[in-house]
């Protein structure tokens, strides 16, 4: 088994990065945009899927994406993310948003999202990931959560594909 293809741990890929919300970072209010944020979260979460995997990366799915409150001008925003669950060729990310001020250094959790990204190979198909080892019961417990999320998120898919043949369209432009 090649180091690519060995079990790695929740902590091996986990990630954090930070930004500081500029003037051209907000909307009229002096609040961080949320496209800004979206593309921030999906920075660094594709950091913890290319991280675990060794492999270029796609986006495929921000399952859930929560505002819980605004990240002002000024304002430090640090983003963490980590895996929560890896199937064979797909990658799940959770990805936590605070905001924090820097003059006093209190902290608020601004946003989380949750992510699945597709490793791919040379010729760009999806491609197996190593497995994720996990360590204690709470890694355990986000795990068996995101299988879950993710036979709810294949039916849907599914769905959709069926949904798409019916009406005569087709998946690929």
């Amino acid at each position: 088994m090649s180091q690519a293809e060995a079990p790695k741990g929740v902590d091996v890929s986990a990630s954090e990065m930070i930004q500081v919300v500029l003037p051209n970072d907000t909307n009229v209010l002096g609040h961080l945009l949320g496209g800004k944020m979206i593309h921030w979260i999906d920075l660094v979460g594709a950091v913890v899927a290319n991280r675990h995997s060794r492999r270029p990366i796609v986006t495929a799915s921000m399952e859930a994406l929560d505002f819980h409150a605004p990240v002002r001008l000024g304002n430090l925003v640090v983003l963490k993310g980590c895996l929560t669950y890896v199937g064979r060729t797909s990658m799940e990310v959770a990805v936590e948003v605070y905001a924090e001020d820097g003059l006093t250094g209190h902290r608020v959790l601004a946003s989380n999202a949750t992510l699945t990204y597709v490793a791919l190979d040379d010729r760009g198909k999806p491609t197996p990931v190593p497995s994720l080892v996990l360590r204690n019961e709470a890694e355990k417990q986000r795990f068996a959560e995101g299988k879950e999320r993710r036979r709810v998120q294949l039916e849907r898919v599914q769905r959709f594909k069926a949904s798409q043949h019916r009406q005569g369209h087709s998946s690929e432009i």
